[in-house]
Parts: structure tokens; C-alpha cells; sequence
């Protein structure tokens, strides 16, 4: 018999949402790359919806975007016409909207797959603006059949069914799937289950790239008939590569080119998302740099550290801004950690600022003990400055509280919730010191007495988070359960925890909600964050 090879360049790439002119460019040099380095490919395959970007939200309503969209596609069906090119995006017939996955061959688009399955939980919610398709999309390569699915459709069985019996010998899933904690072994696992399952090969193709609060790792895979791993692209960053089939009637595809899979490292895996979440953020809005609010305290250090790895120590300041409660050894820390990265710092004392507000508030105050409002016009005096840095240099101020933070409401707003990007939004706090401790395994950047005092928020004498809020190692778990997995207070309870606490940290949760609203999104980590994941309203009366 004749053998019968198909070789197919898996395109891992980094679009931009909106820029269909630069993401066309962006397709176009990719096929031209992998062209010179292997020679023709039999199939190019490109991930959903890639020609505008994912997720596009609303500009989908716009049928001139849709048009645009669709025009590039055509134009790209001209690149390689004796080659399959197989790539995602929106098309528009009569009043609903696909979201497609096109076969470009011959000049011409010979097949459109509609996504069938269309996610509307979490951060998705594609039933907005796509109408489900119905239909199998199978074509053939080579004497082998080949078969579309677009992301979701994974999840579910319904395409692989219909593929399995359409005949098809290769599944080819383009996706634009977001990082969180353990999605990438939920993958794996779910590919290998239908790979082995059904005998069939399984090509997976995910984006790379920050987009807003989402981040897209990549971690594009192949699993052949067996249900193994056979190769894997970087992770966090784009790449491409090239699988190669063979058989002797293009039905039983075997792998040419098998590669050693790295191992994981969950923790390694956030810190990069974190940098690649930053980075796109910032660079693909044209900031210039950024800003932080340098407290000697190991959020802001984290931050610091994300903030130069991602764009560089040259486009990195830092700002203390000490206070009469402020130690020495913060003041010390500060500048330690700014030595150590590279980057530029600066100490802006805000005392006489605080005392000219306290003036001007007396007669409203008189009466009154200081309390806690003393202590958030500290944070709110560090937050005019650092808005006034950023208006002034076109830079972008850094929040830099976490997870544990903002879901109890531990933060100022128009304080330290002042600025435009949170990086650490939505990593809790003992994931904060395993971040640090990872990242100073890599270099040794962030100084160990950081990571090693207690935290504290320094505004008033000898204060501690643990003063105001439990043990972060309880604190992280209810969360999780309330947050995370939607359990009761009851369920909570009997997990282990302490009732009074549980019933405190969740109204807290509950109260905190305006604050959220109120304070810059910042890159999502784990399964549920504050944001799209989860809209609560704020006026509401329910309680547990």
C-alpha cells in the first residue's frame, strides 16, 4: 500500500482583539515561518475566533467589524491555496452570528464548522452573541478525514460523536481557553479520555496571551490513538510546531515525531500567567510604564517583581511613602527590593499632606475620636500622589492587594484601590508567599525578611493583618468555599471552621461588594474570580 503522510503546523499565536489588519499580518507570517522552517504543510491549523481576537464581547454587534473579519479571511484563503488552512471567526447570516472554524484551500473557503456547544458560565458568555451550530465539519487530507471542533465542543460529546461517526481519522479542536489554577491537567485529561475513547488522534490548539483580566497560556497538545501525550507547545508564551502523521490508507495515523513532555509546576505556572497578564495589559494599551506604591510589605514586592519581569526594571518605579507609623525596616525593605530588580525608586513622605487634610477637616471632625477614617486618609493620601505620578507620566499605577483583600474588603478605596491594573487580584495570600518564595528560587530578588515578618498594613502602631482579620491559612479556605464552590455557611462549618468566623468572613464577603465594583480589574488565577466570574448584586439582603 501506498503510506500516506499528513503534516500539520500547529500555530500558537498571540492576537489582538479589534486589530484584524494585525492579527491577518500576525497569521500570514506565521504560515510564511513555519513554511521556511519545514517546508509545505499539509494543514495549518490556527486558534478560535483568531482573526479578531478573543473574546471580542460587544464589538460582535458591530457588522462592520464582522465584515472586516470576514474580508481578511478571504484574503488569507489566497496564501497557501495548494495547503488546508484552517483558522477561527465570526461570520454573520441573516441575523445571527457563528462562531466559526474556516477551511481555507484552493483560493477558496471550502468548509465552515459552526461552534455547537457555546459556554455561558464563568467568564464566557458566547449566547449573547452566537447562535449554536448543528453540523458536523469533516474534510479530507490526504485520504484522511478530518474533523473541526471549536473549544467547548470538547467538553461535551455531542461533535466528538458526530466526528467518530462521520469516519473521521483526526479531530482538530481550535480554542481560546483560559488559564486558572489545575485547567491545564483538567485538559490533558479530558483530551486523553476522548483521544483513547473514540481511538482517535486529537490535535489541541489553544491562544496565548493576555486579554483584560483573562490569560491564555497556550499549552497547545496532540494526544495520539492511545490517549498519550505526545507533544506540547510553550506555555505563556507564542510558538509553533509541527506534527506528522503517517498511515498506510489514512485511517490509523500513527506519530512521526513523539516529544518528551515537561513536567508541571503549578506554582511556576501562575507566576508566569501573572507576567504575561501584566505585560499584554500594559503593552497592548500603549502605557509607557508603571507605578507602584512601595510599602516594603510583600504584596507590592510581588508586584514590583511581576511588573520588571514582565516589561523590564527600566519601565518599573517604585514610590515609599512613609508615614509616623511607617518602620524603618519597611523604609529599608523598600529600597532593598528596588536594588535588587534594577529599578527606580523614590521616598515621598506624606505627613504634612495627611496633617493639611486633618486641618482642613477639624471643625467637621470636632467631637469625634480618630478611628479608622484617620487611617484611610493615609492610604488615600498615597493614592492622590500616585494618580498625580500617573496622570503627569502616562504611566500605570499597580494596585497591589490580593485576593484575601479584596474579597473581605481589607483595602481603601481611592487608597490603596487607587490605579488602573491588579495584579495580584485574584491570587490569595498564603499563594502570595509561595509566589515569592518561587520567584526568589529563579533569582533571589524579593528580601527574606519580607516574606518572613507578618504582614501588616502600618497604619497605626503596632498593627497586624491578623489584628482585623483570621489566620490567612482559614481565611483562604472559607473564601474558597464560599467563592469558589458556592457553599453554604453550614457547609462551611462542617468542613471544620469555627461558626462565628465563618458567619464574619462571609459578610464580609457580602458587604464588600461596592468596594469590588469600584476597584481596577487585575489578572484572574483561579477557577472563580471577582469580576465576570462572579456578579453579585450590591443591593440585596440576603444572608446566611
Amino acid at each position: 500500500m501506498v503510506q500516506n503522510n499528513i503534516k500539520v503546523g500547529i500555530i500558537q499565536e498571540n492576537p489582538i482583539v479589534g486589530d484584524i489588519k494585525g492579527n491577518l499580518e500576525l497569521a500570514t507570517n506565521a504560515i510564511e515561518g513555519l513554511f521556511s522552517a519545514h517546508g509545505k504543510h499539509d494543514i495549518y491549523l490556527f486558534t478560535e475566533m483568531f482573526i479578531t481576537g478573543y473574546p471580542p464581547e460587544d464589538l460582535i454587534l458591530r457588522d462592520d467589524l464582522l465584515n472586516s473579519a470576514y474580508d481578511a479571511i478571504k484574503e488569507l484563503s489566497l496564501l497557501k491555496p495548494e495547503s488546508y488552512i484552517v483558522i477561527g471567526y465570526p461570520k454573520k447570516e441573516g441575523d445571527s452570528v457563528y462562531n466559526c472554524a474556516g477551511v481555507l484551500h484552493d483560493n477558496s473557503i471550502i468548509l465552515e464548522y459552526r461552534k455547537q456547544e457555546l459556554p455561558n458560565y464563568e467568564v464566557f458568555d458566547e449566547k449573547r452573541y452566537f447562535a449554536p451550530g448543528t453540523d458536523s465539519g469533516i474534510f479530507e487530507v490526504n485520504q484522511t478525514k478530518v474533523a473541526l471542533t471549536v473549544c467547548e465542543d470538547i467538553w461535551h460529546n455531542k461533535a466528538i460523536d458526530q466526528a467518530f461517526e462521520g469516519g473521521a481519522n483526526l479531530i482538530l479542536n481550535i480554542n481560546a481557553s483560559p488559564f486558572h489554577l489545575q485547567k491545564i491537567s483538567e485538559r490533558k485529561d479530558l483530551i486523553s479520555g476522548h483521544a483513547s475513547k473514540y481511538n482517535l488522534p486529537i490535535i489541541y490548539a489553544n491562544q496565548v496571551g493576555g486579554q483584560d483580566e483573562l490569560v491564555f497560556d497556550g499549552t497547545s497538545m496532540v494526544m495520539d490513538s492511545q490517549g498519550d501525550q505526545v507533544m506540547e507547545l510553550s506555555k505563556f508564551q507564542a510558538d509553533k510546531k509541527t506534527i506528522e502523521f503517517f498511515s498506510e490508507d489514512g485511517t490509523d495515523l500513527k506519530v512521526l515525531n513523539k516529544e518528551e513532555i515537561p513536567t508541571e509546576n503549578e506554582i511556576s505556572d501562575v507566576y508566569e500567567a501573572l507576567v504575561l497578564g501584566a505585560r499584554d495589559y500594559i503593552l497592548k494599551n500603549n502605557f509607557p510604564g508603571v507605578l507602584i506604591g512601595s510599602s516594603g510589605g510583600i504584596d507590592s514586592a510581588l508586584t514590583a517583581t511581576i511588573a520588571a519581569d514582565a516589561i523590564g526594571p527600566d519601565k518599573v518605579r517604585t514610590f515609599m511613602m512613609p508615614f509616623k507609623f511607617t518602620s524603618d525596616m519597611s523604609v529599608k525593605d523598600a529600597n532593598k527590593l528596588a536594588e535588587n530588580l534594577g529599578i527606580k525608586h523614590s521616598v515621598l513622605p506624606i505627613g504634612d499632606i495627611y496633617e493639611s487634610f486633618c486641618k482642613e477637616l477639624e471643625e467637621e471632625f470636632k467631637g469625634q475620636d480618630p478611628d479608622v477614617t484617620e487611617e484611610n486618609l493615609q492610604s488615600r493620601c498615597r493614592g492622590v500622589l500616585l494618580m498625580a505620578l500617573s496622570n503627569k507620566s502616562g504611566e500605570l499605577v499597580l494596585t497591589t492587594g490580593n485576593k484575601s483583600e479584596t474579597a473581605v474588603g481589607y483595602s481603601t478605596l481611592y487608597g490603596d484601590t487607587a490605579g488602573g491594573f491588579g495584579v495580584l487580584k485574584d491570587v490569595p495570600k498564603i499563594l502570595v508567599y509561595q509566589l515569592s518564595r518561587y520567584r526568589n528560587t529563579v533569582s533571589s530578588v524579593i528580601p527574606e525578611r519580607i516574606i518572613d515578618r507578618p504582614p501588616s498594613a502600618e497604619l497605626a502602631p503596632d498593627q497586624q493583618d491578623s489584628d482585623s482579620l483570621p489566620d490567612y491559612e482559614v481565611l483562604d479556605r472559607i473564601i474558597e468555599l464560599y467563592v469558589e464552590q458556592d457553599m453554604s455557611r453550614k457547609e462551611i462549618v462542617s468542613e471544620g471552621f469555627e461558626d462565628a468566623v465563618v458567619k464574619r468572613v462571609i459578610r464580609l464577603i457580602d458587604v464588600s461588594e461596592y468596594k469590588r465594583r469600584q476597584a481596577p480589574l487585575g489578572v484572574k488565577i483561579t477557577s472563580r474570580g471577582f469580576g465576570k466570574d462572579r456578579r453579585y448584586p450590591i443591593t440585596n439582603r440576603y444572608s446566611q
